[in-house]
Parts: C-alpha cells; structure tokens; sequence
C-alpha cells in the first residue's frame, strides 16, 4: 500500500524505537516484490495443503522481526478454525486462526498452547499461550493471557494480555478497565503507558450484524480504528465457537501497537465469544 495518511492523522513519530537492526543473516519469511507464493502448511495439522501467503516487504529499520507484514497493511482478517471434536461432543481444544490481510493472503498462524485440563476446566477464563507464527514456521509475536477474574462485579483481578514480540520481549499489553455496563479495555505500550482506549456495546450480542470494538484515543473523543466480531451465519454461531474477526487501525500506526491491537483481538474473542458448545 502506498497510500500516504493526511497530514495530522493520528499516528506516531518513531513508532519503532528500541530494535535493532535485523542482523544480515536473518532469514526473510518469503521473496520480496515477487507475487504471492504458494506454499505448503505441512507444520500446521488440519489445515489446507497449500495457502497464498502475503509477499514479506523488507523490513524496515527499527522494526521487531516478523512484523515487517504489519508495515504496509491496515486491516487484518482472523479466522478460527473449526474443530471436529467440539462440534461433535464439546470437548474443548486448542485454538487455532489463520490471519489475513484484506486480500484474503495469510500473513500469520496463531495457535493456543494450553493443557486438556486448563482448557475444560477454566473454559473461556483459562490462561494461555498464543503462539503466532509466520510463513517459515518461525514464533514472531507470544501471547501470554494470565488466569484473572471473570466477573464485572468487582473492579480487581481484572482481564490483561501481554504481547511480545519476539517471543520473550515485550512491546504492549492490553488491559481490562472496570465499567458496571461496558466492555472497556485499554492498550499501553511496553513501558505500561496508556496509548489507546477499546469501547464496545452494552449488550455484546447481535444476531445477523458485526459487533463492534471502537478503537480510540485517550479522550475518546476520536475514533482511530475497530475491532470487529463478523457474523458467521445462524447454524454457525449456534453450534460452534469458531469465530470470525477484523481489525482496522491507521496504516502509519506504531507497528508494536498494531501486534497489540492483534492481542486485544483474541482477548475480546475468549472474554466475549469463545463460549462452550457442551
């Protein structure tokens, strides 16, 4: 994309201070410039054989590796897989999505890593790990989400994610802001400074219409982006919680916040929609 943002649009000056330059060996995810390869997802089980994957751009100075895609789009498009065994008998497994840009090209694969035991007994509330990967099977963002309170009711022990990327650095983290009626989140970069604030609706449930997170500055009095929870059709919302998201952000946005965005994409998914098919 090389479309320019007007001049005062809400974006940041040095969005990626703090990284080093990739060293000279550092493997590229895929070609530069040469149209979008076709390759085998041999690593990923119950996935299709062969995915278009985004072309990788070069990575820009500054930028934590693997998250070079993240520079030129500003729309990601996150499916769940669907699972066999919980349609069929509710047993609850790990999580999977494939994330997308609006060209329907793969640009990562996110998969939950938590125990059988974690995953029945604590439900949507569970503690996990999100491991995302890119097309060379290599973890560039870690999801840590620790086990908190999942009732409103009380303002303490409230719902966090952190985000690191790579794995063991971190760049941001998203936190839940206590509110007797609406879903209220807020994003701080990796320092805990507040940066943007997540909005949604009183009521999180919509039949036949996309639910939708507002992304805003500080105030609130402007919006800068959203996060969307797609309607995936009657029987589907019914008997699965495979779900469908998207998320818009400005494409001159801190490439660490817009890997944060991404984060509060899956927290919203297990605090609101990742309900049991038992």
């Amino acid at each position: 994309m090389d479309k320019q943002r007007p001049p005062g649009h809400i974006g940041y000056s040095d969005p990626q201070a703090g990284y080093q330059v990739p060293p000279p060996d550092y493997a590229s995810p895929g070609p530069v410039g040469l149209p979008v390869q076709y390759q085998p997802v041999t690593g990923h089980p119950g996935g299709p054989t062969q995915v278009p994957w985004m072309p990788a751009p070069l990575p820009p100075l500054n930028c934590p590796p693997g998250l070079e895609y993240l520079t030129q789009i500003d729309q990601l498009l996150i499916h769940q897989q669907m699972e066999l065994l919980e349609v069929l008998i509710g047993f609850e497994t790990n999580n999977r999505y494939e994330i997308k840009n609006s060209l329907g090209q793969r640009i990562y694969f996110a998969a939950e890593d938590t125990d059988c035991c974690t995953r029945n007994c604590c439900g949507p509330a569970r503690p996990f790990t999100m491991k995302i990967l890119d097309n060379m099977g290599r973890e560039v963002i870690t999801l840590e989400r620790p086990l908190r309170c999942a009732s409103c009711c009380f303002p303490c022990c409230l719902q966090e994610i952190e985000i690191q990327a790579p794995p063991g650095v971190p760049v941001g983290y998203v936190t839940q802001t206590w509110h007797p009626c609406l879903p209220k989140l807020t994003i701080q970069n990796e320092r805990r400074e507040d940066v943007l604030r997540i909005s949604g609706p009183c009521i999180v449930c919509s039949c036949c219409t996309d639910i939708d997170f507002e992304v805003k500055s500080l105030d609130e009095k402007h919006v800068v982006g959203k996060i969307s929870k797609h309607w995936t059709g009657l029987l589907k919302e019914l008997f699965t919680d495979a779900d469908n998201f998207g998320i818009q952000f400005p494409l001159d946005l801190d490439v660490k916040m817009k890997a944060v965005m991404l984060g509060a994409c899956f927290l919203i998914d297990f605090m609101f929609f990742e309900m049991t098919t038992k």
